[in-house]
């Protein structure tokens, strides 16, 4: 099982990214998997979950309405786009899987409850 995060980079307050996850080693739509975010001091965080075999997705509040998860299960790929980019949101970004096949809606945003992540890609909004 890999995870391999990319598309990090530095944005100004108010602009857009987009970061990539290609995953190997399982299919992507049969199982949940979610966007995590570390600050420098702080603990890891959820940021977006997507269940298996839906197109249902949950965002903790602080970045509905700007964040947006999507998959591509033909590339094996999960996607998080995100605009109106704030300083607030630098961090580091992880992908992770519980490799568990979940469709009964929201899994979990508890980093806890995953076993497998990428590597991380940096993300840095300036003010």
């Amino acid at each position: 099982v890999q995870l391999q995060a990319s598309g990090g980079g530095t944005v100004e307050a108010g602009g857009s990214l987009g970061l990539d996850c290609v995953v190997s080693g399982f299919t992507l739509d049969n199982y949940a998997i979610a966007w995590f975010r570390q600050a420098p001091g702080k603990e890891r965080e959820g940021v977006s979950c997507s269940s298996s075999r839906t197109d249902d997705t949950y965002y903790v509040d602080s970045v509905k309405g700007r964040f947006t998860l999507s998959r591509d299960n033909a590339k094996n790929t999960v996607y998080l786009q995100m605009n109106s980019l704030k300083p607030e949101d630098t961090a580091v970004y992880y992908c992770a899987t519980p490799l568990v096949d979940y469709s009964k809606g929201y899994y979990s945003l508890d980093p806890q409850d995953y076993d497998y992540w990428g590597q991380g890609t940096q993300v840095t909004v300036s003010s």
